[in-house]
């Protein structure tokens, strides 16, 4: 099956912080396969979402092996895709599903795989698991493995998700924030220049960004760059 501490690693994925990446995720399963599925000497993560492929391994030769096995057309990876199903491969030198990709598997190291296609919010997680001895991973350990990667891919996905959304708001709040600053300073020039009110110089302002259909911000940041620079960098009063 696999060991005790798979769950806790998997588990761990879903605790976002500072740092956190899709493919710090990726990665990280890839890790805690490879330790914690016996037999398992590595391990690759391809999801894909709408066009996008993200590629990570716990190996940099598991890397080459997965894009070699994209550029063969041929393989157990491309094979669960097209299936949809998990697919063990007991011995790549007994295997005669795929002659070129055996070769490649060899040359890297691999004598034996199991891929396992997932299916979580929306996208599709093909989980490969590489042995360096035939035989090494047994296909009834696929289901309760899949079961458990989903269950916390899931959440990790979600969390990652959630977490996206609040660094999004932050940053469009920052923007915000500096957008009104600028303007502030442009309207301080604006009054300075002509001895009008508040309202009044952002009136002018907005009328101003009307005429040259350009963003309030922007005109703003314009203005106050071109009094800056005509008065030595020094802040509008």
């Amino acid at each position: 099956m696999f060991g005790p501490t798979l769950a806790r690693d998997l588990a761990a994925l879903g605790r976002v912080h500072e740092g956190t990446s899709m493919e710090s995720v990726l990665r990280g399963i890839t890790t805690a396969v490879a330790v914690g599925v016996p037999g398992c000497a590595g391990g690759t993560a391809e999801l894909r979402r709408e066009e996008r492929l993200m590629v990570a391994a716990s190996h940099s030769d598991l890397i080459t092996l997965v894009d070699r096995e994209q550029a063969l057309g041929e393989g157990p990876s491309a094979e669960a895709v097209a299936t949809r199903r998990n697919v063990l491969v007991g011995d790549v030198l007994l295997d005669g599903r795929w002659p070129r990709y055996a070769a490649e598997a060899v040359r890297h190291g691999v004598r034996s795989a199991l891929v396992l296609p997932i299916t979580v919010d929306g996208a599709t997680l093909v989980l490969g698991l590489y042995a360096v001895r035939a035989g090494a991973l047994a296909g009834g350990s696929a289901e309760p493995l899949a079961a458990l990667l989903t269950e916390q891919l899931t959440v990790a996905l979600a969390n990652i998700s959630d977490y996206d959304d609040v660094l999004t708001d932050a940053a469009q709040l920052q923007e915000a924030l500096a957008g009104r600053a600028v303007i502030d300073q442009a309207k301080g020039i604006i009054m300075h220049a002509s001895g009008c009110s508040a309202e009044a110089a952002f009136d002018e302002l907005r009328r101003l960004s009307q005429h040259h259909q350009v963003k309030v911000a922007d005109l703003a940041r314009l203005l106050v760059s071109e009094h800056q620079s005509k008065h030595g960098g020094a802040a509008p009063s």
